[in-house]
């Protein structure tokens, strides 16, 4: 090249064509990568179908059991007082005349004090799976069938395709084995499925009674004397990781990856016997348990995005005491969960941004079964456009502290913003919009403040 033609393309490329757009093509992510406002991201789909009444608004069992009596029972997440009366949250399984003590606080400040509060949202599906579908694809996922993998692409597999993360970058969390929960880790869209996927850990499996049997003393069977304790971990591994059609559909860990997790299931199997595992103080159901073994996985990888499930208030549909329980116990599990990333993983303390949002709401009026304090249970159906109605908490570096956003009149923010709200934090919105699966309302919860 003559020295003329030289300054000719470098004066193109000076004035506005990046050098590695020139060099390495259209879908770089040099040239597409935008500023990330945090390395980590834990987002928390909080216990399944939350009414807005008892969490946001604080109503406790006003307006759903004829009792005048109001009151906060996520003292982690919101400001508010409890309430003084017929109290059934706690550490006792069921309302005592006398009422019982609330699960102590964890955090000395609340986390609508620490963050943002998107007060009033709005679901695009009242069911589960639909809801679950749209927080880790940001489509409406109103045509997507159960036990079937996403048809769209999740938040993980965006991640890893174009911010080029790791497999153990990125975990999905799950409190059960069953129904769909294990084949939201990625989609089945051709251009990204496994490939991309994250790694899905469902912890009260792996570490609960049979993981105990299989795993946790394992040895090497002869093939032909013993081949039904093969058969057994076969069948065990097979319910675990949904193994289809003679496949085994592996998310791509390299062999280093691999090696880290099998001494990481060792090593947990190994904490849990010496007690040094952490749960929340009060560990008295799934979601608490599920928790605390994600915090295994945040201290062993530091990932960069670790998604969290919890669905124990879904008990409302038969036992609104329940329901009551489970949800001051979900916001102690959540403050735990952020207490320990604060105090315990340095790597990740005041670097983190954590979400939470359910994927769903419940109905403004009860079905007709009753608990045993005769108090009635609640559903969620398509019908009812309570059953849309959803918040979210965000906290970390670059969120605004102690704001409030959106109100029932003037609801800002829906369940499709938060695969483009991570997307944003990690500095790949644009390419994730780009790229035209998501619902086109859908938006970076950072865009609507």
């Amino acid at each position: 090249m003559n020295r003329k033609k030289f300054i000719k393309q470098s004066a193109i490329l000076g004035a506005g064509l990046p050098l590695s757009a020139y060099m390495l093509g259209a879908n770089s992510l040099l040239e597409r990568r935008g500023d990330e406002k945090a390395p980590y991201v834990v987002f928390v789909m909080f216990a399944g179908g939350v009414r807005q009444q008892e969490a946001i608004e604080k109503k406790y069992l006003a307006g759903s059991q004829g009792l005048n009596i109001e009151g906060n029972i996520m003292f982690n997440m919101l400001e508010g007082q409890a309430p003084d009366q017929k109290i059934v949250f706690g550490t006792t399984p069921a309302f005592s005349p006398e009422g019982s003590a609330p699960i102590p606080k964890l955090l000395g400040q609340t986390l609508q004090k620490q963050g943002t509060l998107f007060s009033e949202m709005r679901a695009v599906n009242a069911g589960h799976y639909g809801g679950l579908n749209s927080l880790l694809t940001g489509t409406s996922a109103a045509s997507q069938g159960l036990k079937v993998r996403p048809s769209a692409p999740t938040i993980f597999e965006y991640l890893r395709k174009h911010a080029g993360f790791k497999a153990t970058d990125t975990w999905f969390i799950g409190n059960t084995i069953a129904n769909s929960t294990p084949l939201l880790n990625c989609s089945d869209h051709p251009a990204y499925g496994l490939d991309y996927g994250a790694n899905f850990f469902a912890p009260m499996i792996t570490f609960g009674t049979d993981g105990i049997d299989v795993l946790s003393n394992a040895k090497v069977y002869h093939p032909q004397e013993e081949l039904t304790p093969i058969y057994q971990m076969k069948y065990f591994l097979d319910q675990t990781f949904k193994i289809k059609t003679g496949e085994m559909p592996g998310i791509r860990n390299t062999p280093e990856e691999k090696n880290q997790i099998k001494e990481f299931v060792r090593n947990v199997f190994q904490r849990k016997d010496a007690g040094l595992v952490s749960f929340p103080p009060v560990s008295s159901n799934g979601d608490a348990l599920t928790v605390g073994y994600a915090t295994e996985v945040l201290r062993a990888f530091k990932p960069k995005l670790l998604v969290v499930n919890m669905s124990t208030v879904d008990s409302c549909h038969s036992n609104y005491t329940s329901y009551l329980q489970n949800l001051h116990r979900a916001d102690h599990a959540l403050g735990f969960l952020w207490n320990y990333i604060q105090t315990r993983i340095p790597e990740m303390a005041n670097n983190t941004i954590l979400i939470a949002a359910p994927e769903c709401g419940r109905n403004t009026n009860p079905n007709p079964i009753e608990d045993q304090n005769l108090w009635k249970a609640f559903d969620h159906s398509g019908a009812d456009p309570n059953a849309y109605r959803i918040w979210s908490m965000m906290a970390g570096p670059n969120v605004p502290q102690n704001l409030i956003v959106g109100s029932e009149n003037n609801p800002i923010g829906r369940a499709t913003d938060f695969v483009p709200t991570i997307a944003d934090i990690f500095g790949i919105k644009d390419i994730v919009q780009q790229q035209g699966y998501l619902d086109p309302a859908a938006r970076s919860l950072f865009d609507r403040l």
